[in-house]
């Protein structure tokens, strides 16, 4: 008997009417009795010739109304496994291809020949990256030349990380997992960098990251504000993702007079945001970064073992928090207990989310509204900026 594929999985995978759940599926495929598949109105033809094997993507085959859909259903179910009541979610904002403005790719040196991209979807192969439909193209075309380098600094059989990201100068180039051996390779290093016009060049190797090229300090501009950027900073994916999530937490803080916002990074939503602002972070360099900006108050505070307490929260009228993938359990069970009026949470991982909702709730706040972002495009991931009343 024939199924009919309903949905797509937290993996990426179809689900049939009948609960089976077959790979590389898209809403409205026939799964024929023999495993065949009949491709269905919600079918796309993946642009990257890479796909189905690099492990960067994995919904290319479906259509954007097939990936919004998805983004929205991870969220949705993700609260109902924690009972907790969906409220109205805004249309799903999806990055468009071509938009990733930061990546960390992999590369091994193979005698004369290094290997660089993305890992192999479960696998440590690293695909060998000739085009990519999810970066900047500005990224992409440095991708040619970096082997060249790698292949004259790297040593033989020797891996490393190359993580790219797009400033307001240029490209920013971390390179770490080796050490250079003799002035030529150093020389190599920055004659690469002021080829291609680099904003910095920064080498990690094994003690932290060490600039070697810098004309000026690399700034990322968050709010109209001009923020110098430390080695791997957490950054948004792509700028109107960043703008999505900023305009989402900027209609929920309101008019709000005082605002503190945590897990706060190098500012993205604090200096955003009108009214007195304190911002914490428990990252010193991002911290020490943003206090710079002069424009909000920073607090140095690790949040996960030195949660802001209900009496601390309650002088704000309105509380911002981006915690990591891990969620803010510790936070919000001191959130939950106090009496701020507006909470404005991003996240970026729908389980953990959901669990830490399920505690705002149960201390009497209500989930009023979500914002789902896809911003990794093609991806499993997803983020969304939700809005908590008391």
């Amino acid at each position: 008997m024939n199924a009919t594929v309903v949905r797509l999985a937290a993996r990426g995978d179809g689900v049939t009417d009948a609960g089976q759940f077959f790979k590389g599926t898209a809403p409205g495929d026939i799964i024929e009795a023999n495993g065949s598949v009949i491709a269905g109105p919600h079918r796309a033809i993946p642009p990257c010739r890479h796909y189905a094997v690099c492990g960067g993507c994995q919904l290319q085959h479906v259509d954007d109304a097939s990936y919004a859909c998805f983004v929205a259903e991870r969220i949705m179910r993700a609260l109902a496994e924690h009972r907790v009541d969906a409220p109205t979610f805004a249309p799903v904002h999806l990055s468009a291809p071509h938009t990733r403005r930061r990546a960390t790719l992999r590369a091994e040196r193979r005698g004369m020949q290094v290997i660089l991209g993305f890992n192999e979807g479960a696998s440590h192969s690293i695909v060998d990256l000739r085009e990519c439909h999810v970066l900047l193209p500005e990224l992409v075309a440095l991708l040619v030349p970096l082997r060249r380098l790698l292949a004259a600094v790297m040593p033989e059989r020797g891996r490393a990380t190359v993580t790219l990201t797009r400033v307001d100068q240029g490209i920013d180039l971390l390179l770490a997992g080796f050490e250079l051996d003799g002035l030529t390779a150093i020389e190599a290093l920055n004659v690469f960098a002021q080829t291609h016009g680099l904003a910095r060049l920064s080498l990690d190797e094994g003690l932290g990251p060490s600039t070697r090229w810098a004309p000026q300090t690399p700034t990322i501009t968050l709010g109209s504000v001009q923020v110098a950027l430390p080695d791997g900073a957490f950054l948004q994916a792509t700028a109107d993702g960043e703008a999505a999530l900023v305009q989402a937490v900027r209609e929920t803080v309101g008019d709000a007079s005082t605002t503190v916002d945590l897990f706060a990074g190098l500012g993205t939503f604090a200096l955003s945001l009108k009214g007195r602002v304190k911002a914490v972070e428990g990252s010193r360099d991002a911290a020490l970064a943003l206090s710079a900006t002069r424009r909000v108050a920073v607090e140095h505070r690790d949040l996960f073992r030195r949660p802001l307490t209900a009496h601390e929260l309650n002088m704000f009228e309105a509380v911002v928090l981006d915690p990591p993938r891990a969620g803010a359990r510790e936070q919000v069970a001191e959130l939950s207990a106090s009496s701020v009026p507006r909470i404005a949470y991003v996240s970026c991982n729908p389980a953990t989310f959901a669990r830490d909702a399920r505690i705002l709730v149960d201390g009497g706040y209500s989930l009023a509204r979500v914002v789902p972002v896809g911003q990794f495009r093609w991806s499993t991931h997803v983020e969304m900026a939700a809005t908590f009343r008391r």
